[in-house]
């Protein structure tokens, strides 16, 4: 089976789960699991940030960040497109009380500053009180494209001058990183709190870090504990995010090596029209002209029985997501079942 739905179908490698048999833990509530400490030091580290927090989603971790940073009937802005407005289930709002204010997402991913700024509430009684900004790097809707630093750096220039927060998305901030070729921690300099996934491209079977002040993640290991997420003796998952850190990061390379290679020879086949143009990283966003006369559905279909698995992302649109458990002859058969099927 060749799964490009997702990096999230990603497996543990047999030294995360040799690492995970010989764990070290303790109780975590406590903050007594030397594994789940060490693993959330070198979060922060990575990060740039004084303190980590492990939870068991990036779902959780920017939860978590909306829930720390905001009083319930504040407002946080963030684009249309963002994974927390159209993935999370609502749970700002639902658990939170958090009105949602999205803007329009560009296709690069960013949101017009312009917009960001006209968005933020004067002080009135009529309105929610403007509290938090939220960017995405990678930004998965809008193409897994990266975020650049400078762009960053503005937005939060803009809204610290409002005395907003900013909390950055970075479920894939090492594959933005690799991108565009400088460190996750400098990327994740200028907001306030920034969440990455190890179980994404990283390979981790199960959790995400949530990074930022010691103040930030004490607020927000409360939180969590009222949430459900206190977890006991978990260092037995948190070793495989430490293999992760260690031996993952790395490596992305070649997976957006593949995801270039996977667009590039889809492209030359007459009724795929390709998305976002090249990808930066490691996602290749499909479409099928008219000339296409199957529905994608079928298409869909008929590659599941080839078995090949990939993403359905809209009534004509489909997402492949390279990762580790995907090699050079996976890319070269995904595009020959391409072929047969279209032809």
């Amino acid at each position: 089976m060749i799964d490009l739905r997702s990096d999230t179908v990603t497996q543990p490698t047999l030294q995360m789960r040799e690492a995970m048999a010989r764990a070290i833990v303790g109780d975590d509530v406590y903050e007594e699991d030397p594994t789940i400490n060490l693993l959330q030091e070198m979060a922060a580290k990575k990060m740039g940030k004084e303190a980590g927090l492990f939870v068991p989603s990036g779902t959780m971790a920017n939860l978590l960040a909306v829930l720390t940073f905001c009083q319930r009937g504040d407002e946080a802005i963030m684009g249309n497109l963002a994974h927390t407005f159209l993935f999370e289930a609502g749970g700002v709002s639902a658990l939170g009380g958090v009105v949602i204010h999205t803007l329009p997402n560009l296709k690069n991913g960013t949101i017009a500053l312009e917009d960001i700024g006209e968005s933020i509430r004067v002080d009135d009684i009529h309105h929610p009180v403007s509290r938090l900004l939220i960017l995405e790097n990678t930004h998965n809707r809008c193409g897994g494209v990266a975020i650049s630093l400078g762009y960053t750096r503005s937005a939060a220039e803009l809204i610290h001058a409002h005395r907003l927060f900013l909390h950055l998305d970075g479920a894939r901030i090492f594959n933005a990183s690799t991108a565009l070729k400088i460190q996750a921690s400098d990327l994740a300099a200028p907001a306030d709190s920034v969440t990455f996934c190890l179980s994404k491209g990283l390979c981790a079977p199960v959790g995400s870090v949530l990074c930022g002040s010691a103040d930030f993640i004490h607020k927000a290991r409360r939180i969590r504990k009222m949430l459900g997420g206190g977890m006991r003796q978990a260092g037995v998952i948190a070793a495989a995010g430490i293999i992760a850190l260690e031996t993952m990061v790395e490596r992305i390379p070649d997976d957006h090596l593949r995801a270039f290679n996977l667009a590039k020879e889809l492209s030359s086949i007459p009724g795929i029209k390709l998305e976002n143009n090249m990808p930066e990283t490691n996602m290749v966003f499909i479409s099928f002209t008219d000339e296409i006369k199957k529905s994608v559905k079928e298409i869909h279909a008929q590659l599941w029985e080839k078995e090949i698995r990939v993403g359905l992302v809209g009534a004509n649109r489909i997402r492949m997501v390279t990762h580790y458990w995907i090699s050079d002859a996976d890319i070269e058969n995904t595009v020959k079942a391409f072929k047969e099927l279209l032809k």
